[in-house]
């Protein structure tokens, strides 16, 4: 295995790529709420445009299977580095280029069209990235894979402070009429400063022990993605019931919630506040029950996340209407800085351990990466609910984000225990117990 070197090298890296990948790509969640509904789809009524404008912001997580498998086959081909490299230059062109599109008001429907493909390349991106930087982190660490591995969930959150401290920061700086017809651009364009420091780490990293060793013996698939598919099916469809629930979560805290809180009387500036100060929170919450995984095991932090979560649905939307700021503080705290990092936090080193060394990058990212349709499709069905109920229909969302807790629940009980394998066995972590899941030798 690696040297205790290249391992804080590797964990660096991850945190600091995931950082600026999610800074990016969250940056673009923030803003759908409270920006691109006005700058480009301004010929739609308020309500009818914010969901136009998240509907952009779904298609990124709509695109990220794509690049998860895309980047995951050459990832278990090639090595994990060399596709990380890519997944970075390609988040932060895509990011950059946002900041200079028109709006509709000087190029018409050209505007959208252009967003929309680069919210694709966005989605790509991002998809293709987290795969990797786990991988990075949890092949090269010999003990405390949870809490190694969780560095580059923690790096999602930190991304989200930076980038709403960006837009709010801006906004706050330039005033309201300033931030709507161009300051909203500033954040995005320094998207290629944030890629250049991102690159320099990212190049001092070596290739994974893990995979250096599989490909020296051979072992590394031509098919990656069939070898998922056709040996761990069971697998990956429980893999992705464990975190749909998580993203389900994410996308109501960190994106449905800030539209929610507008509406419901609260100053844009008091809601990014709150997620600001809640998202910087996160971090130490998922890096402390990742941690815990490493003792307990993966099923229990990550059960105990999902049935507080089920309960926590039926209370937040009340404690947003009340209308009173530390209330609404204290909604996102609990909600995404305590309850979401159980759920959320061990699910890295966990997908790690579900698949093998030879599609180890396919068969994680895609089960990521599907589950994490749940954090782009959940604003859009949330705000199509409150359309259709004439602004309610909060309890309704409530119940979809506890059925999505239960699932998680089923699914995780359904797992064998992961935390205790060798991933430098080249097989599912889950040793013996692989065929309980459906996940045979890939041998």
């Amino acid at each position: 295995m690696s040297n205790p070197v290249q391992l804080r090298r590797a964990v660096a890296s991850s945190f600091l790529g995931s950082v600026i990948e999610y800074y990016d790509f969250l940056l673009y969640a923030t803003a759908s709420a409270v920006v691109f509904n006005k700058v480009f789809f301004s010929n739609l009524d308020p309500l009818t445009a914010t969901v136009a404008s998240f509907g952009t912001f779904a298609t990124g997580y709509l695109a990220r299977p794509v690049g998860g498998v895309v980047f995951g086959h050459f990832g278990d081909r090639l090595g994990r580095k060399r596709m990380l490299v890519l997944t970075m230059v390609l988040m932060g062109v895509a990011s950059f280029l946002i900041g200079l599109l028109p709006t509709y008001a000087q190029a018409g429907v050209l505007a959208p069209i252009a967003l929309v493909l680069l919210r694709l390349v966005q989605g790509i991106a991002v998809g293709g990235e987290w795969g990797g930087a786990v991988l990075m982190s949890a092949e090269h660490a010999t003990a405390r894979r949870g809490l190694w591995a969780s560095f580059t969930n923690a790096g999602a959150p930190f991304g989200m402070v930076l980038s709403t401290g960006a837009l709010s920061g801006t906004a706050a700086v330039l005033g309201n009429d300033a931030f709507l017809a161009w300051g909203w651009r500033v954040p995005f364009l320094i998207s290629i400063v944030l890629l250049a420091i991102g690159l320099f780490v990212r190049t001092r990293v070596e290739e994974t022990p893990v995979f250096s060793a599989a490909l020296r013996e051979e072992k590394v698939s031509r098919t990656p993605l069939m070898d998922v598919l056709r040996g761990h099916p069971k697998t990956l469809l429980l893999g992705i019931g464990v975190g749909l629930a998580a993203f389900v979560a994410q996308g109501t805290l960190t994106t449905f919630l800030i539209a929610y809180g507008v509406q419901a009387g609260f100053e844009r500036q008091t809601v990014l506040n709150g997620l600001t100060l809640s998202s910087g929170l996160a971090v130490v919450g998922i890096l402390g029950w990742s941690a815990l995984s490493d003792r307990i095991g993966r099923r229990p932090v990550v059960v105990t996340g999902a049935l507080i979560m089920a309960v926590f649905a039926f209370a937040l939307f009340p404690l947003v209407d009340s209308g009173n700021a530390a209330l609404l503080a204290l909604a996102l705290v609990l909600g995404q800085s305590v309850i979401h990092p159980l759920m959320y936090g061990p699910l890295a080193a966990l997908y790690t351990e579900l698949f093998s060394t030879r599609a180890r990058y396919t068969g994680a990212s895609l089960g990521y990466q599907l589950a994490g349709l749940g954090a782009g499709l959940a604003p859009v069905l949330f705000a199509q609910i409150q359309a259709a109920s004439g602004g309610g229909g909060t309890l309704v969302v409530s119940a979809v984000i506890a059925a999505a807790c239960l699932l998680a629940v089923a699914c995780t009980l359904a797992l064998k225990e992961t935390s205790r394998g060798d991933l430098a066995a080249g097989e599912p972590a889950t040793g013996a117990a692989a065929g309980a899941t459906g996940a045979p030798s890939s041998r």
